[in-house]
């Protein structure tokens, strides 16, 4: 074997040798690429994924919020035009007079006599209303009117004597119907049609 026969046999030898090693790296190169890609996908998938939840939860987190702002506007509406409706009734019951005022002026004088027996009953009303309720008291013995209370109507009556103080005012009479019927109005007036 010569000498060149030997150089040429370490060449092919180093050739094939470097083929080898191009093809494994080749191959590693390729499954590096491979698994990047894959990684690549993975994460992609976990940032679209991620990105969707976001975008729901932001989208409930929204509809919730507009939700409670519409509920909070038809509250404030309802509470608007309960607010009205109790300043027209206040507005008719001031406005009542005549044999219909003079009724129910009566009604509450009688009803807030009863806690009283005795002398010196003090009798308040709404200023336009003194000389019905002067004439009123001329069938109640030992009470006299007093003075003015600022009412819609009705009588503020107390004694000293006996320390009591009875309001029979429309005021809080209104005051209470309001409250004992306000669900049923509420619900008569916002009734939900399906």
């Amino acid at each position: 074997m010569s000498l060149e026969t030997v150089v040429e046999d370490i060449k092919e030898e180093a050739r094939a040798r470097a083929s080898e090693i191009r093809e494994a790296a080749e191959q590693d190169a390729e499954e590096i690429r491979e698994a990047a890609e894959q990684d690549a996908e993975e994460i992609r998938e976990q940032r679209l994924a991620e990105a969707d939840r976001e975008i729901e939860q932001e989208r409930e987190q929204r509809l919730s919020s507009a939700k409670l702002e519409a509920k909070q506007a038809r509250l404030e509406a309802r509470r608007d035009v309960l607010e009205s409706v109790h300043e027209e009734v206040e507005t008719a019951i001031a406005g009542l007079d005549g044999t219909e005022r003079r009724e129910l002026t009566e009604a509450l004088l009688d009803a807030a006599a009863e806690e009283f027996d005795g002398d010196s009953v003090r009798v308040y009303g709404r200023g336009e209303d003194q000389e019905l309720l002067e004439t009123l008291l001329e069938s109640h013995d030992g009470f006299e009117y007093a003075g003015e209370v600022d009412c819609l109507g009705g009588v503020v009556v107390e004694s000293d004597s006996s320390r009591v103080r009875v309001t029979n005012t429309f005021d809080s009479v209104l005051a209470d119907t309001w409250d004992e019927n306000l669900r049923e109005m509420s619900d008569r007036l916002f009734e939900e049609h399906e």
